[in-house]
Order: C-alpha cells, then structure tokens, then sequence
C-alpha cells in the first residue's frame, strides 16, 4: 500500500519529505512485525540484537562496550538489557578481577538454543519481505547506505 494511502495523506512538501516520512512509517511496521515474531519467546528486539550479537562472538565474551558499538539501536541501554537477559539465564557476566568496570558477557547454552527458535521464527516472519526481489533489496540496501552518507 502507498504512503498516502496508509497515512491519509495526499501532498507532501517534497519528494525527500515523503521519503523521510516512508523511511519512518517503514521502520515502525518492521518493529511490530518483530515484535509480533519474538513476543512467543519473551524477549525484545534489543534483546534478540544482543543475543544475536554474543552468538557471532561465541565462545569468547563480549565487553558491554563492544555490545553497544555492534548494537542496531544505539539508544538502547547495553547494560540493562544484558541484566535482564542474565536474570532469564540466557547470557552469564563475569566481572574482569585486574579492571572492576570491565564486564565480559557471554551467551550461555538456554541462550543459544532460545535464539535458535527465536532466528527460526524470525526467518518465517521475514518471508513477507519476499514481495521485493532480490536485485530490489541490492538496490534498496544501496540507497539507505547512501541517504546514512
């Protein structure tokens, strides 16, 4: 459906307006889709990010600096999300004895397999992104990489 259609709106001040405003609308259905996809496995999209995260660093830990530099929302707060996964005992934190601040965080074996079931439902979920080809994708990626300069 047509950004005009999906928010009543006919006109826009410019094309780049109707873009940034498409970009935005876009951004916010994706999250409730991945939202809709992750609530079965009680865990947020900042969450399944860091999960993600700590399974491509396996077996080595991962400081919570490192965790914020790769993370995709870079205004989530690293250090309360990696509590809240620890209390699920899906990531271990062990706190470095020569430097006190430094905390490596590790994904533990429940976190590897709930990511497993979570990417596998993710994956389902993302099949409706299939109406765009995959030379659309190449050039859609190449825009947004593009329009972040």
């Amino acid at each position: 459906m047509k950004i005009e259609e999906e928010i009543q709106q006919k006109k826009f001040r410019s094309e780049h307006q109707k873009m940034l405003i498409n970009v935005l609308f876009t951004a916010s259905w994706l999250q409730q889709r991945h939202n809709q996809w992750l609530k079965p496995f009680g865990i947020s999209q900042e969450q399944y990010n860091l999960l993600r995260i700590l399974r491509g660093m396996h077996p080595e830990p991962a400081t919570v600096k490192v965790l914020i530099a790769r993370m995709i929302d870079k205004n989530s707060n690293a250090s309360r999300l990696v509590e809240k996964l620890r209390q699920k005992g899906l990531v271990a934190r062990t706190e470095c004895e020569l430097d006190r601040r430094r905390v490596d965080v590790q994904i533990t074996e429940k976190g590897l397999l709930l990511l497993q079931e979570a990417s596998a439902a993710m994956e389902q979920g993302e099949a409706l992104l299939h109406n765009i080809s995959e030379e659309d994708a190449r050039l859609l990626n190449l825009l947004l990489d593009s329009m972040r300069g």
